[in-house]
Formats: structure tokens, sequence, C-alpha cells
């Protein structure tokens, strides 16, 4: 009894929010195949047992017109069940010409003011017939292959100071001046998290650190970062893929949140937000673009101390 799951996201943390309900569906029904926008979700998922596999959708998602191709595709898997995790009227209807017998889907035409997390978790619950859904799960890594990662005895700090657009990143000079700070304090060892066209701002930071206690992972893939966050303490950083995968790792993780809403960060023990001083987080949008420097590097410090 084959099983599909649709996740209509691209952004690979938005995908990595919605892993513990793949999960609980896995658990019911066995390995799952999913069906992502997201060009390297399977990267991070390539040791997961309740994953089959996970398939990156590239195209046939766009246009209503490309809906029998979309079918035709989704019909090659010959699923019995699928769940569409977005209310998408195309979606739906290409699984049912696609002659899926049991069609999950999130209630069409709301697609305003989706929580992320609140209505993924509703979803699985009412499809699964259970009660209490966990909102956190674990990310899978092979131990095997932890031995070729040798890393220094410092305490590891993971920042994130890349992002997935501007308005979310805190600066690369408020990143620099962390670190100098919190060099002052003990022996840490930085990696900083951020994709190849941000190596620039990755070595501004390097530069100004004289300790050179600082590494950039621009240049790793996916599969591998996961590993060097795993070995580390802390995750600190801007609203990307390395917060969800932290958290998913037990890993204390700190969320700068500039214009994310709070549903991205809403869902583990493991998440800390840090927001600027007298904004209230539940007006904190995709628009907000509030100022970078309104959070300051004391803040920061004043909120991880207790776990560095």
């Amino acid at each position: 009894m084959k099983t599909g799951i649709f996740l209509s996201y691209k952004g690979l943390g938005a995908n990595l929010l919605h892993l513990s309900y793949c999960h609980e569906i896995a658990k019911k029904f066995g390995p799952v195949t999913l069906i992502t926008l997201s060009s390297n979700l399977n990267r991070v998922l390539e040791d997961d047992p309740l994953i089959q596999e996970v398939i990156h959708l590239d195209k046939f998602h766009k246009k209503f017109f490309d809906l029998f191709k979309l079918s035709k595709f989704i019909k090659n898997f010959n699923f019995k069940n699928i769940f569409i995790f977005y209310p998408s009227l195309r979606h739906y209807l290409a699984s049912k010409i696609a002659g899926i017998e049991n069609i999950y889907h999130y209630p069409l035409f709301q697609k305003k003011n989706l929580h992320l997390v609140n209505t993924a978790k509703n979803f699985t619950e009412k499809s699964l017939k259970i009660n209490n859904c966990s909102t956190e799960t674990k990310i899978f890594i092979n131990h095997s292959k932890l031995k070729k990662y040798k890393l220094n005895d410092y305490k590891k700090i993971v920042l994130g100071i890349g992002s997935s657009g501007p308005t979310t990143k805190w600066g690369y000079d408020n990143f620099a001046f962390l670190i100098k700070e919190l060099n002052k304090i003990g022996d840490y060892y930085f990696y900083l998290l951020c994709g190849p066209d941000e190596e620039d701002g990755a070595q501004k930071i390097i530069n100004q650190i004289e300790k050179k206690n600082c590494e950039s992972l621009s240049s790793k893939d996916v599969s591998e970062i996961i590993y060097y966050i795993y070995l580390s303490d802390i995750f600190i950083g801007n609203d990307s893929f390395g917060h969800h995968v932290a958290s998913q790792m037990n890993k204390p993780s700190f969320i700068i949140l500039l214009d994310t809403p709070k549903a991205y960060s809403d869902y583990s023990k493991n998440q800390f937000r840090i927001i600027p001083t007298n904004i209230d987080i539940n007006e904190i949008t995709h628009d907000s673009a509030l100022d970078p420097n309104s959070i300051t590097v004391q803040m920061i410090i004043n909120k991880i101390k207790n776990f560095i």
C-alpha cells in the first residue's frame, strides 16, 4: 500500500517543518514517498528509514493547465494514499484524475492566514484519527559517517548568517561583533552557515576575527552541513533551514526574527526566538522588515548565556 505526501513548498525549512507529520503518516502506512518543490530535501532525509524516496517536482506545479500532466506524473507512483499539505485544488484534482483511492487534503480555498504548524497538525490528526500529534520529530543521520568530521574540542556554535531574503538577515557586521564578544567569554569555534552566493559575506566576517576560530560552510553540500550541525552545541542565526535542522536534532536554536511569522519557529521546545524590544511577535509578518540593528549583540548574549 504505497503512500505519497505532497509538500507544496520550495524552502527547505518549510519542508522540514512538516517532517513530524510525514513521520506520523509513515508510522501508520509504512515508509512514504515525498513529492516536494524543494530541490535539496532529499539531501537531508537520505538516511531516514521512514522516507522511502524524495521526489523533486520542478514542473507541472504552477499552471492550472498542467493539471493533466501533473496527474500523469502522480499516477506513475501507483499511490493508494496521498496526503496534500496545501489547500490546492490543482493537486487535489490531479490526484483524483490519477485514480488514487484515498486523497487527504487541506480544506480548499483557505490559503489566507494559513498557520503552517497548526494547520498541518490538525490535518494530520484528523486524517489519521489520532490525538495530540507531536509537532517535533528527529532528523536521522548515519553515525558511521561521523568519523570523517575531525573537529576540535571547542564548544561549537553554528551561526546562520544566510537566509532566503535580505529582510530576514541580521547582518554580517553584527555576526562579526557577536563572535568578537563571545571570544572574550570563552573558547568557541564558529561555523558560518550560508549559501555559495553568500561566501563574500562569510569572508567579511572571518577577516574581522583575529582568533581565526570560524569557518565558512558555504561550499558544503546540505548532506554534509547536517553533520556539522549535529556535532555542534547550539545554533544562532537568521530564519533559515539551519534552525529547523538544529531544533530537530535536539540542539538549542536561537532564531533572529525580523520579518518571519512566528509559525516558522513555533513547533519545537528547542526553538528560542529573539525579537526587537517592544515588538509583538504575533504582529511580525513577511512584510515587517524590522531594523536588524534593533536586536543588539548584548540581547543575544543575554538570551544564550545559560546555554554556552
